[in-house]
């Protein structure tokens, strides 16, 4: 008699079933297994990752986040209430709708968080990971049904060394809070999907929404969710399309925030790309991303462009060529099994907000950027490592079972220990900048965050250098001319700051900040005329400006116009500032009257 094949989708259906004899006589009660896995997971990743607790380095945009932001700098219920009313254009970290990120750093600083005190940030994003971590687990057993497994893969997450930029570096808080919200509603999907019920449903939704309200590049989750209905869950049918419907809805509302937002910030293309360059690009990063998750080498948080960026450059044709075959491998492969396409599209789909912005980054690829989307691979490496294991209880699997589980664990201890050997590197501001430095000298964007730190650290004359340098690379840096404008007027060396700003505003005519360090310094050399020039259209470029009202404020008090001094100290006021008490004092004496 002739057997019958399976169909595909029950192949693939197979590991969510309990027919293994493994769940049917366990040594201990699954709840038990799966307890003891996570604590043991919890400690490997928290082991990995301990020396977090003593890095002191800020990072490119850490100022935003922290040093800079007067909000997290005074916790209060009036500051949480701008993070969550400040929708379409927040005034402290312009971009994009971040309240819940923005509420959790105030929570950091209000435990004795400071720019030289960072250990209560890297707690809580060090707990959130390790959360993260167990999440990621608890995910893979629902799906697959074998907790060892589910265990092993998240553990090759927990201590990969490709997490430590997301947790050590301050401002990506938003990274960490929206994947603890993404996936526990995939997980509360998962349920929804096998169980049905509204309750499930409706966590998956409020969970979506927290997941946004934290970072919006959480977008393509309800896409996740179908490359879900496709494999493993197989239920993908026009029905489960349609329940996406809110989530859809959710979607495109806070996308049109985003874009909203974004059009109010200082936003220019760092490396204006044809479409041709940009296709190269998101080729490099789809094979990028995996080889550094399989090979982490050479890790750092800013990875410089090609200077040729065409088919004539020998890396960004292999990978090219790389790329095509993948999607070759992978649709052979559905011959067999669902798994490595819907893993990779998941994988595509979460990293596909930020393949979009290449050309106003100035890093080709981020760390940070994989860390959700890496979901997708774990599900393909879940699948691989189940076919691998097969049923362990029966006699001529066993030793495979050992193999494996001795692999897993020695790779495990290897990823672990390069983690902390990159830890070293983030111990402080200067160490971490050379050490991106030493892996890309070239890089102007480098030097520039290398000058930022020395200027800091009150090292004026290396500032200098290293911004010099960064123009001579690229001499339409903007930003590099206005921070070596901010040295050199520290210095008191005025003209030639001066002379930065003119340039930085000849490059970008719409440079808020440039306009309001100028005014800085005329208002240094009691030019005070220019310094309210300067400082009106400023606030006329950057509404919600507190730093040039204030300062306006100051050179009107010079000018002995009194009444917009005290109109500009209330408008500082109101964005959440603290005027100077010595500016006060000065006001009443000269007016005889307080605010």
């Amino acid at each position: 008699m002739k057997k019958t094949r399976r169909s595909q989708a029950h192949r693939d259906a197979a590991p969510t079933l309990p027919a293994r004899s493994e769940t049917s006589r366990p040594f201990l009660p699954r709840g038990v297994v799966l307890a003891i896995l996570a604590v043991l997971v919890a400690g490997a990743v928290t082991f990995a990752h301990r020396p977090v607790l003593e890095a002191r380095a800020l990072c490119i945009d850490d100022q935003d986040y922290l040093t800079a932001n007067r909000l997290v700098q005074h916790p209060s219920w009036e500051s949480a209430g701008r993070f969550l009313k400040e929708v379409l254009r927040p005034s402290t970290v312009g971009g994009y709708y971040q309240p819940l990120t923005m509420i959790s750093l105030m929570l950091d600083y209000a435990v004795a968080g400071r720019p030289d005190n960072l250990r209560p940030f890297h707690r809580t994003s060090l707990i959130l990971h390790v959360a993260n971590t167990l999440v990621i687990m608890w995910l893979l057993y629902a799906l697959f049904g074998r907790p060892w497994i589910a265990a092993a893969v998240a553990l090759l997450f927990g201590v990969h060394p490709m997490t430590v930029e997301t947790i050590a570096w301050v401002g990506e808080r938003k990274t960490l809070l929206a994947t603890f919200f993404a996936l526990p509603c995939l997980l509360a999907y998962v349920r929804y999907a096998r169980r049905g019920g509204w309750k499930s449903y409706l966590a998956c939704l409020v969970l979506y929404v927290l997941a946004l309200m934290s970072k919006p590049t959480s977008t393509p989750l309800p896409l996740v969710m179908l490359m879900l209905d496709f494999w493993p869950l197989n239920r993908l049918s026009r029905w489960t399309v349609v329940e996406k419907a809110p989530f859809l809805l959710t979607a495109g509302v806070f996308a049109i925030i985003t874009i909203v937002s974004q059009g109010h910030i200082e936003l220019s293309a760092i490396h204006p790309l044809s479409a041709g360059q940009t296709f190269l690009l998101i080729c490099h990063n789809l094979v990028f991303y995996p080889q550094h998750m399989v090979w982490p080498a050479h890790l750092s948080s800013l990875y410089p462009f090609p200077e040729d960026i065409s088919l004539s450059n020998g890396i960004l044709l292999a990978n090219v060529i790389v790329f095509a075959a993948m999607l070759l491998l992978l649709l052979i492969s559905l011959r067999w099994t669902r798994a490595f396409l819907a893993g990779w599209l998941c994988f595509f789909a979460l990293l596909s907000p930020t393949l979009l912005n290449l050309g106003y980054s100035p890093s080709i690829a981020w760390d940070k950027y994989a860390y959700l989307p890496t979901f997708g691979v774990l599900l393909i490496l879940g699948r691989v490592l189940d076919w691998l294991a097969g049923d362990w209880t029966r006699s001529r699997f066993a030793w495979r079972a050992v193999a494996l589980g001795a692999s897993l664990v020695a790779a495990a201890g290897m990823l672990a220990i390069s983690t902390r050997h990159y830890l070293r590197e983030w111990q402080t501001s200067e160490r971490h900048c050379f050490y991106m430095l030493r892996l890309a000298p070239n890089s102007a964007n480098v030097l520039n965050h290398c000058g930022n730190v020395l200027d800091t650290d009150k090292q004026y004359e290396r500032a200098i250098e290293c911004y010099t340098r960064a123009i001579e690379l690229a001499p339409g840096l903007e930003y590099a001319y206005n921070n070596r404008g901010n040295t050199y007027n520290t210095l008191q060396r005025y003209d030639l700051a001066i002379q930065d700003y003119d340039k930085a505003i000849a490059l970008k005519p719409d440079y808020a900040t440039a306009y309001c360090n100028r005014a800085n310094t005329f208002s240094d050399m009691g030019r005070y005329d220019e310094a309210v020039r300067d400082y009106t259209k400023a606030v006329e470029l950057k509404s919600g400006y507190a730093d040039a009202y204030h300062n306006r404020a100051i050179a009107f008090f010079y000018l002995q116009k009194y009444d917009q001094a005290w109109a500009d100290i209330g408008m500082f006021r109101r964005l959440g500032g603290t005027p100077d008490p010595g500016l006060i004092s000065a006001l009443t004496a000269a007016t005889g009257r307080s605010e």
